[in-house]
Formats: C-alpha cells, structure tokens, sequence
C-alpha cells in the first residue's frame, strides 16, 4: 500500500523544489550570518569560545607578538560579529565578503603552524580544533554561492 501516487510524489517535489528555489540563498546567507554572529560573540567572554587560544596563539605569531592577547580576541571577536550582521542584514555585501574571506584565510594559517593541535595523526585525523578549521571548507564555499549573486557594477561605478 503506497502512501502517494507517482504523480503526487512529483507535485510534492516540485513544490518542494520550487520552495528551495525561492528561499534558499536567503536562508544560506542569513544562517551563515548566525554562525558568524554567535561564534564571534562567543569571543568577548573569556573561555568560553573552543577556539579561543588556537586564535590568540596564531595571530600572536603572525603580528610578532607585537598585540596583546585581549585585543586580539576581541577585534577577532568583532570581525566575525560584523560578518554575522553583514549576513544576517544583507547590507554591504560586498565589504562582509572581503572581511569573510580574509578571517578565512587566517583560520588555515594554525594547520601550517600547529600541526600538533590540529591533528593527532597528520594529515588524516584531525582534532577537535581541526575540525573546526576543515569545516570552513563548507563555509568558502557558500560565501562563493553569496559573491556570485552579487550585481555587477557598471564601469562607471568603479574608482580608478
């Protein structure tokens, strides 16, 4: 006993399909946005963020120790809120993307640097940390689904 016909089944996908259409890039950029948000809060309260020492020690190199410790967790913790808000609002697009690409790009920078922490058997099992660092594989790739539906820019619209 089927529970649907063949000819309901495919209104039903249709339907369903017709639906991700409509909402989809919505609800990717505006959950993206909430990952960023609610990672970047979690920043501003000392130890709470899983990723918190593996961020101060990595940009702690990659400034020379030249930063102190808490302004480096909380303009990280900045950064990644205004990611969020640029996500969630769909305002300046184009400036949270930069800012998502270049935060991005500094979360590989600890596989490089802290092979140790990033993996218990290099370069196949990660640890917790590097999970968390291969997971933005996900995250680039939707920011890329994002940039491509920006608008283009007439000539015009672009300084020299």
């Amino acid at each position: 006993m089927r529970l649907f016909s063949r000819s309901e089944l495919l209104k039903i996908e249709s339907k369903t399909i017709d639906w991700m259409k409509k909402n989809g890039f919505f609800l990717l950029r505006v959950s993206l946005g909430i990952v960023f948000f609610w990672f970047g809060f979690l920043k501003f309260f000392p130890g709470v963020s899983p990723a918190q020492e593996l961020a101060i020690e990595t940009i702690s190199i990659m400034t020379f120790g030249l930063v102190p410790d808490g302004f480096i967790i909380n303009g990280l913790a900045l950064w990644e809120v205004l990611i969020g808000l640029g996500l969630i609002t769909g305002k300046f697009m184009r400036e949270t993307l930069i800012l998502l690409f270049l935060q991005m790009a500094g979360t590989f920078t600890p596989v490089f640097l802290f092979p140790a922490e990033v993996f218990t058997r290099f370069p196949y099992a990660p640890t917790l940390e590097g999970q968390y660092i291969i997971k933005n594989i996900v995250i680039i790739s939707a920011a890329i689904v994002l940039g491509g539906r920006l608008a283009k820019k007439r000539p015009e619209e672009i300084a020299d």
